[in-house]
């Protein structure tokens, strides 16, 4: 069938077959259909939705576009955890580490950054000379011997889901659930896995903006994935405000930093999402037998400093600087242009428009407009104020770091119309950080 005709199939609201999905995929993958028509087709399926058989078969024409890996004779479980993308979100560069170091196999396949949301592989490409596309052996040796690598989408793993991965950012499609779906497992089925955590940003930073798509978004990830025999759990997360103290590349790949060796305070949100994501790695893949009890192995992880040193381990084994954790200042590049964000006034910061700063992020060209822009790895800003903090008038919100002074400003006009200071004293509750749990075949929800 032609292109053009199963476009207008599914553009006209049709179920597209097995055989058309195959053929989108095929030429995803061959180059047989163009660049105006895989957005077309994007565009269709986020206006018309795809039903579960389809995205089934879309998840699994795209695993099967490359290679897919086997991991026969681990002595542990192969396990990963995945972000929908949030707004600081450095999650997978401290948790890798740290279910490595209670012994699980970690080989995650990360993405670049997709729209306002932040990229864990970007979040990489700050580290100098590191390789995030290792060839096959030397992929293995690395998870056989230090426990988990990072790294990016190779040419010959899912390689339907890279085309189609870069053709969503651009185009206004990145929002569509069987997208998603389809994208994140087809990577993580490659990746030969046993079980899978999925997190699911919700709010006015993730792409989940509303209760209701999060909950669609992990009841289809938790079912396609149980559908191609895969155990997987999904946590709804809050993504009402920065995820951390930090937005941009090399701000957070310092702070992920500086929570694995444990200098300065860990931001208790980020800490506390990270904990609980790890645990249902570990109870998943039969490490622990409770979440209780795999929260106490990740914290002992971190406080012995095996995590630390899985990280660095994992650093040098992909070619960068052995030495890190320890000079991260000479290897992480600094933006020349750091200026405060004063508050407008005096009171209590009781909400953020989260999407709104990583759109600011993206304007300082800490990310990207067009699939091949190159990005400023030094921009972003950091010391950002948790909701519920109280500010008085011309105090620093968060600091921007920016290439120039005029970026810088208009950075600063953009973050201080994106926050809401109440009257001091004005009520506030927080979100809880983990807002609901969807797990295994059962799909129940746990509010």
């Amino acid at each position: 069938m032609l292109p053009q005709e199963i476009i207008r199939r599914k553009r006209d609201g049709h179920a597209l077959n097995t055989a058309e999905i195959a053929q989108f995929v095929q030429g995803l993958t061959d180059g047989g259909w163009s660049e105006g028509q895989v957005a077309a087709l994007a565009m269709a399926v986020f206006l018309r939705g795809m039903g579960r058989d389809e995205c089934v078969a879309l998840t699994h024409a795209m695993v099967h576009s490359g290679r897919v890996m086997a991991w026969p004779d681990l002595p542990g479980p192969v396990l990963d955890k995945h972000s929908s993308g949030g707004v600081g979100d450095k999650v997978s560069l401290m948790l890798a580490p740290m279910v490595a170091a209670c012994g699980g196999y970690v080989p995650m396949i990360s993405g670049r950054g997709l729209g306002h949301t932040g990229g864990t592989l970007d979040k990489l490409a700050a580290i100098p000379v590191y390789n995030a596309t290792p060839n096959t052996a030397h992929l293995n040796r690395v998870v056989r011997e230090v426990g988990y690598a990072i790294i990016g989408q190779t040419a010959d793993l899912a390689p339907a889901d890279g085309r189609l991965y870069a053709t969503r950012d651009v185009t206004a499609t990145v929002e569509s659930v069987p997208l998603i779906t389809a994208s994140i497992l087809s990577k993580k089925l490659a990746a030969g896995l046993h079980a899978l955590v999925m997190d699911v940003k919700c709010g006015n930073g993730a792409f989940a903006d509303s209760r209701a798509m999060a909950d669609e978004l992990a009841h289809s990830i938790v079912a396609v994935a149980n559908g191609a025999g895969l155990k997987a759990t999904a946590l709804i997360t809050d993504m009402n405000q920065v995820l951390g103290h930090t937005v941009g590349n090399a701000l957070e790949m310092r702070e992920a930093m500086d929570y694995l060796t444990g200098n300065g305070a860990r931001e208790p949100r980020l800490h506390a999402v990270t904990l609980a994501l790890g645990a249902e790695m570990l109870v998943l893949g039969g490490l622990a037998a409770n979440t209780q009890a795999a929260h106490s192995q990740l914290q002992t992880a971190l406080d012995s400093g095996a995590a630390a040193e899985r990280f660095a381990r994992m650093v040098a084994a992909l070619g960068g600087p052995a030495d890190l954790l320890e000079r991260p200042d000479v290897y992480l590049t600094a933006a020349p242009v750091v200026m405060p964000v004063p508050a407008p006034r005096t009171g209590i910061l009781t909400s953020l428009q989260t999407r709104d700063i990583g759109i600011a992020v993206v304007e300082l060209g800490g990310g990207r407009r067009q699939a091949g822009d190159a990005i400023d790895l030094r921009v972003g800003l950091s010391a950002v104020h948790a909701l519920g903090t109280p500010v008085t008038k011309g105090e620093p919100l968060a600091f921007i770091h920016a290439a120039d002074q005029a970026s810088a400003q208009r950075a600063v006009a953009q973050v201080q119309a994106a926050v809401h200071i109440a009257d001091a004293g004005t009520p506030w509750q927080a979100e809880p950080c983990v807002m609901a749990t969807v797990a295994g075949s059962t799909l129940g929800v746990a509010a």
